[in-house]
């Protein structure tokens, strides 16, 4: 039953999808939403099925937790938030596909403080994103201030950016059409900029040390040590 279950909940949902694509009148919410659980499942049920330890979990868990409170920490201040930060090093230090757990279940959890609403879904693939990003382009290249920092702009600006206001496009625009979709983008724009300059910002100052904090607990307890990617 635990095996069949994950399979049942993606038919469904594919279901749901060939449905809405096809059918006459189109409930955009539905639509996006199913494909958002759709792209989010394959992450937790691998992740599911291996063997992971008591430490293993506690430390993902000690990096959501930490990255709640980045995001709760600066409450007052719009977009000056570390928590994309704290993810991206997720990402770097445990692989992509932990990486991405993290980023998800952070703004899961943050957004009990913040408000859930259709937008969490959206906010979760897109901070996933950012974790998986980080874990797949750091396999390739060495990390530094300056790679950090290009890296942490780029993912949260573009990804991050354009996932979430995609949530406002539909909660917005009763006729999606082009000139509504651009106008919620750019409205969006300088918001997402000062959210990417803002994690450039962390990574640069601080992205290295906390690399190297979360390396030392890695090696030491041996966490983590047999999936280093996706």
């Amino acid at each position: 039953m635990k095996k069949i279950f994950p399979f049942a909940v993606a038919l469904s949902l594919a279901l749901l999808v060939a449905w809405q694509i096809f059918a006459g009148e189109k409930n955009y919410y539905l639509l996006i939403i199913a494909v958002l659980v759709l792209s989010m499942l394959p992450f937790f049920v691998s992740f599911e099925k291996e063997k992971v330890t008591s430490r293993e979990i506690t430390l993902i868990a000690s990096l959501t937790a930490l990255a709640v409170v980045s995001r709760a920490v600066f409450y007052l201040v719009p977009q000056v938030k570390p928590i994309a930060a704290v993810v991206a090093v997720s990402g770097v230090c445990l692989g992509g596909k932990r990486g991405y757990l993290v980023g998800a279940l952070s703004m899961l959890v943050s957004n009990f403080l913040f408000g859930q609403g259709i937008w969490t879904p959206f906010q979760m693939v897109a901070m996933g994103f950012v974790g998986l990003i980080f874990g797949v382009v750091f396999r390739k290249i060495k990390t530094n201030k300056i790679s950090l920092a290009l890296v942490g702009f780029l993912s949260v600006t573009v990804v991050y950016g354009l996932i979430v206001d995609l949530s406002t496009v539909l909660m917005i625009s009763g006729d999606m059409n082009i000139k509504s979709v651009l106008s919620v983008y750019l409205a969006g724009a300088p918001f997402n900029l000062i959210f990417g300059a803002t994690t450039a910002v962390f990574l640069f100052l601080f992205g290295e040390a906390f690399i190297k904090k979360i390396d030392r607990i890695n090696i030491k307890y041996g966490i983590c040590t047999n999936e280093v990617s996706l």
